[in-house]
């Protein structure tokens, strides 16, 4: 998909946002969008965060780096 647009996002369940620990932390009528992902031009992307450290430029050569 070369824009992004075609790709469904899922929404979760407004109560993500409204609740922590099952207290709520703003009314339940509070209008809530909570997409559980979002679809970033690569051109906005300047490192990629993951469990084993942050990936910077060049991806692909530094995500094969650390992937093997």
């Amino acid at each position: 998909c070369p824009t992004g647009i075609d790709i469904p996002i899922e929404e979760r369940s407004g109560e993500e946002i409204r609740k922590v620990n099952d207290t709520a932390v703003a009314p339940p009528d509070v209008k809530v969008y909570n997409p559980a992902f979002d679809v970033t031009p690569a051109k906005y992307i300047t490192a990629i965060v993951t469990e084993k450290g942050i990936i910077k430029p060049p991806f692909k050569e530094n995500l094969q780096k650390i992937m093997y």
